[in-house]
């Protein structure tokens, strides 16, 4: 499966990237072929309005990936510089940050996507900072753990010395000897954020009709589980094996950078 998951990652990849100028069309309806099954014209069949189940797979992989994407971005910054100020200045200022952590940790994170997509509305900028909002702490607690570690060491303290400034003591001497747990926490956010954005599109807090996501392609499928069940489960396929092939590539990372639990 580790050989396998780099090929998977690979080819939503491409297929997300591609998507504009591979001619496709996942919104025409083609009320001709309500729910019919896979064909040589439309490879995975047609959904309830007749559109075709494979071009909206790759519009709603282009959305999941672009999704995952920019709020890992976004939160692994913000939360690495709040666990890399925490953590070095200790005292105050790390009970203050790591307690407004704590009062994130204290509700599941998907609830509090649910709540914050309600409150904002749907849409896919909405959804992004949703889910941008309760996705940083754990990238600060990581690095915060790090850095308490860190700031001891005696290449830390020679730069001390020196008199080297705060942010290049953070940024240059403590920084890249984290990039390594990150990295592996950043690929399983990844997967969590794909999950996380079919969830709230499934319960309608997403991507709103007529544009594709795979959660509300899940919804609008398991309507139809026992008449056309090739919707569902070409659906539910796509999810599992991207967010499967993502997690297996955490843990092989994990294991090669010797990331330890």
């Amino acid at each position: 499966m580790a050989r396998l998951a780099p090929i998977v990652i690979l080819f939503w990849l491409l297929a997300a990237v591609a998507a504009p100028w591979l001619g496709l069309q996942p919104d025409a309806i083609d009320l001709g072929h309500i729910l019919a099954t896979p064909t040589l014209q439309a490879w995975l069949g047609n959904d309830d309005l007749g559109r075709d189940i494979f071009a909206r797979l790759i519009a709603g992989a282009e959305v999941s990936l672009t999704v995952a994407m920019l709020v890992t971005a976004a939160t692994m910054t913000f939360g690495t510089a709040l666990g890399l100020v925490a953590g070095y200045y200790g005292g105050w200022v790390d009970r203050v940050l790591m307690h407004v952590t704590d009062v994130f940790l204290a509700f599941p994170g998907i609830l509090l996507a649910i709540a914050f997509a309600a409150v904002l509305g749907p849409g896919l900028n909405n959804l992004i900072l949703a889910l941008c909002l309760t996705s940083w702490v754990g990238y600060a607690r990581l690095t915060r753990a790090q850095a308490l570690s860190l700031r001891g060491r005696q290449h830390v303290l020679a730069a001390q010395v020196l008199g080297a400034t705060t942010p290049r003591i953070l940024f240059r001497h403590m920084l890249p000897l984290l990039m390594a747990p990150l990295l592996v926490e950043a690929t399983f956010s990844i997967a969590s954020l794909i999950v996380a954005e079919a969830s709230l599109s499934f319960l309608g807090l997403g991507i709103q009709p007529p544009h594709a996501s795979w959660g509300s392609m899940l919804r609008d499928g398991v309507r139809y589980l026992l008449v056309a069940p090739h919707y569902v489960l070409a659906v539910g396929f796509s999810l599992m094996s991207l967010v499967l092939a993502v997690n297996v590539l955490g843990d092989t990372l994990r294991d090669t950078l010797d990331v330890k639990n």
